[in-house]
């Protein structure tokens, strides 16, 4: 029998091999409760994982009466609406709004934004200490860097970036039924605001991805009004949340084991294995959307039952022994790096690309200027939100530390955190 889990304590978020081990010793696919979610089933393996998210036949988004397989009776229509994106879209439908986000996005050439990123970044680094020390890594950089990114590429006024921190705030805060309910009156005014961006794009036309999405519509492309409300939300949340905690916890790592910041300062050619490793190890986003079962089936030697309803764990497959060696432990040099943290399948995540040039940016920014970089506190006083699927540090207060060192040249061994 699968042990009893709370996937939102401080526990499970501060050491989540040690969770994900005892859960796999039960099985590949274990039978529990998932907060908002309920009864479900979880995969705790690589193949698993790649098996459910790879067969949208058997593993369907949708119930058969078309309803989003993760949503609950009780939530509100405002929910269902925003809901209804191409993340919780089976064939043909996901196609359909894939191809118009991906033709938008493919107009806007993510990699030749990665010198404004790393402005942003410069000048995010720059200010961390504006307000005194210690500074909240979090709320001061590792937040505003994807929001401000995200509107830029959306097109969105920069004036209008406090609300949207703001609104990423109270979407971090979602731990329980209460406070999703709180989280209703945020999601119309997103949802109002966003209508408004809609259609001044559409009357004026303009810059960035709105301005693109709404091209695309205006060429034939098949999508509804309440689709490109949900699509544009849908870009604006996913792609400002995962990233801020990807960046933060990946400070995190490189603060609590100062020897791997300085191994990577050496030599900055290393950080593309350096952020595969943080996006495998962080995993900020735990878990994917539930999925229903259309038929009876075995999955990895266990039988379910149509109906049954199934949730990944990305976690649980980046730290899989199976695939990856010495999952537990943090290797900066590991490759290769099968992670599943983008997910895999038709559903692969449409940001990968621009998610990692963040991460790259902002840890070379963040490091050539605060090259001593220290955490505040102790690390056993950093704290996680009690959100589940997510993992994300609440606050993560630093200093500037001392002056940077004296190089110690390119033989420095690769170092291993514990």
């Amino acid at each position: 029998m699968a042990p009893r889990l709370d996937f939102t304590s401080e526990a499970f978020f501060r050491d989540p091999p040690a969770a994900i081990a005892a859960l796999r010793a039960s099985g590949p696919v274990v039978a529990t409760r998932f907060p908002l979610v309920g009864d479900v089933w979880i995969t705790t393996t690589h193949d698993a994982t790649a098996e459910v998210l790879k067969d949208g036949t058997t593993f369907t988004l949708r119930k058969e009466d078309g309803k989003v397989a993760g949503l609950r009776w009780w939530m509100p229509k405002l929910v269902t609406t925003i809901a209804n994106n191409m993340l919780t879209m089976d064939e043909p439908d996901h196609t359909r709004l894939r191809s118009i986000v991906d033709e938008a996005f493919r107009r806007r050439a993510i990699v030749a934004m990665e010198p404004r990123i790393r402005a942003i970044a410069d000048g995010l680094a720059n200010d961390l200490f504006v307000d005194g020390s210690p500074a909240d890594l979090v709320q001061c950089y590792a937040r505003i860097l994807p929001v401000s990114v995200i509107c830029e590429l959306l097109g969105l006024p920069a004036a209008d970036r406090p609300r949207f921190i703001a609104w990423a705030n109270k979407m971090s805060s979602l731990t329980n039924v209460v406070s999703f309910f709180r989280l209703l009156f945020a999601f119309r005014k997103m949802r109002a605001y966003l209508e408004r961006q809609l259609q001044i794009a559409r009357v004026r036309g303009g810059e960035g991805l709105i301005a693109e999405l709404v091209q695309v519509e205006r060429e034939g492309g098949q999508i509804t009004p309440d689709e490109m409300v949900s699509m544009v939300f849908l870009l604006l949340a996913a792609g400002s949340e995962t990233t801020t905690h990807l960046i933060s916890g990946s400070v995190y790592e490189l603060l609590r084991n100062p020897g791997l910041r300085d191994w990577l300062e050496e030599d900055w050619s290393r950080i593309s294995l350096a952020v595969e490793e943080f996006l495998r190890f962080v995993s900020p986003v735990q878990f994917s959307k539930p999925r229903y079962l259309r038929r009876d089936v075995e999955l990895a030697g266990v039988r379910l039952k149509k109906g049954d309803r199934v949730m990944v764990m990305l976690a649980a497959a980046n730290m899989d022994p199976a695939v990856h060696d010495r999952p537990e432990r943090l290797d900066l040099t590991r490759k290769p790096n099968r992670h599943m943290s983008f997910g895999t399948g038709i559903h692969f995540c449409l940001g990968h690309q621009l998610a990692r040039i963040e991460a790259t940016c902002a840890l070379q920014a963040l490091l050539a200027r605060w090259p001593k970089l220290e955490l505040a506190v102790d690390p056993a006083q950093i704290h996680w939100r009690k959100r589940p699927g997510m993992r994300a540090i609440t606050r993560l207060p630093v200093v500037a530390g001392g002056n940077r060192r004296p190089s110690r040249g390119a033989a420095a061994e690769p170092l291993l955190a514990d």
